[in-house]
């Protein structure tokens, strides 16, 4: 019998230390937001009501863009990105070298001044990450080209 009771023992030791280790690992890490992406949207077609539409929407565990449209008389006349729910805050004046090292990774055309207006048939949303700033870079396919329409950060 009291070979029981030290079985008993040794075994209610066991499974006090295997969860005292259980409980002292630290949660796993969460990976960082990739450096460069590139998200593909496409454009709203023709007919939709007048006002601002939602071509695409993007969610990710970072963040969430979408892809919106402005509409008059049936046809998009310019694209704007919205994250988080709102429009997209005004791009530094020079972008960072990050921006145009992805856009480059992503073949696409440097980033130079902004378009007045985004039109195209399809639509790219290249992400950068520079340090702390996220970057949100529009190109529109016109044709066989793509074009640089707008920046900025979220």
């Amino acid at each position: 019998m009291s070979s029981r009771i030290a079985i008993g023992i040794v075994l209610a030791l066991g499974v006090a230390a295997a969860s005292a280790t259980a409980a002292t690992k630290p949660p796993p890490a969460q990976k960082a937001p990739p450096a460069c992406a590139a998200i593909a949207f496409r454009a709203v077609p023709s007919g939709m009501a007048d006002g601002e539409q939602q071509a695409g929407m993007y969610k990710s565990r970072h963040a969430r863009l979408e892809l919106h449209a402005q509409v008059k008389q049936g046809e998009p006349v310019d694209y704007f990105v919205i994250a988080g729910g709102k429009r997209l805050a005004a791009g530094p004046a020079s972008l960072p070298e990050a921006a145009a090292s992805c856009a480059a990774a992503k073949k696409m055309p440097a980033p130079g001044a902004p378009a007045p207006s985004c039109t195209g048939q399809r639509f790219t949303v290249v992400v950068a990450h520079a340090g702390k700033e996220r970057l949100a870079l529009l190109y529109g396919l016109d044709g066989a080209n793509w074009r640089f329409c707008s920046a900025g950060s979220f």
